[in-house]
């Protein structure tokens, strides 16, 4: 059964009609749903943390409607936040764009490996955001076990088969070398095979950082690389 006006409605914190960069090689829109449980200082979305209603943001009937005009003209729709399993209909919203005949797609960070592994099912591809060594990831999540839920969703993403892309934010005050080079060891030996730097982006964040310039080297670029069947550092790379 669809969503509709009726039932209770997903919290929707935004949508982006048209995005060619949130799912490699498709046209797709992007739903934004709110709540995060964690406190990541680079957030980009820090509006998007809370779980209470957002002014002016599309009900998930309206936006599926509109969704119904786009067909044959947007290959997906990419669900973003804030964290998207913070929804607990997320399962059925993937269903929804599913029956349109659209592709569907999810960034995640996989705070909840239990809601993940019902959405992988009805999903196309993922886009996994890995904040740091698993055992260092309350350094940059500020919560207590985050790095094991972690874990455990990226073995469930590993063993559904889905697309996907792995990829971590670089900046030396978050991850120092040799965290970044534990992390991307760690990562090879799970069985990773697409992983993707990101540069830290102090735009939209509350807390600004400093930007270093020439960091990680080279060196230490190759040395990653090398683990990896599929690896970038977002534009550099």
């Amino acid at each position: 059964m669809t969503l509709t006006a009726q039932t209770r409605q997903p919290v929707i914190g935004g949508l982006i009609p048209f995005s060619s960069v949130d799912y490699p090689g498709q046209l797709a829109c992007v739903v934004f749903l709110a709540g995060c449980p964690w406190r990541c200082s680079y957030c980009h979305n820090p509006h998007l943390l809370s779980r209470k209603p957002h002014a002016g943001a599309p009900a998930w009937s309206d936006t599926l409607a509109w969704l119904q005009t786009r067909r044959h003209l947007l290959d997906a729709a990419v669900f973003s936040g804030g964290e998207p399993l913070s929804e607990p209909l997320l399962p059925r919203m993937l269903a929804d764009v599913k029956a349109l005949g659209m592709k569907t797609a999810l960034h995640t960070g996989g705070a909840w490996p239990e809601r993940l592994a019902r959405c992988l099912p009805l999903l196309d591809w993922v886009g996994f955001d890995i904040k740091a060594p698993f055992a260092d990831y309350a350094q940059i999540t500020t919560r207590l076990k985050s790095g094991a839920q972690a874990r455990t969703s990226l073995q469930h993403l590993l063993a559904s088969g889905v697309a996907y892309e792995c990829r971590t934010t670089l900046h030396p005050a978050l991850l120092d070398t040799a965290q970044l080079r534990r992390l991307a060891a760690t990562l090879a030996v799970q069985g990773v095979q697409h992983y993707v730097l990101q540069p830290y982006r102090a735009a939209g964040c509350d807390q600004a950082l400093p930007i270093a310039q020439g960091w990680p080297d080279a060196a230490l670029l190759s040395e990653m690389g090398a683990l990896f069947a599929h690896f970038s550092v977002r534009g550099i790379t």
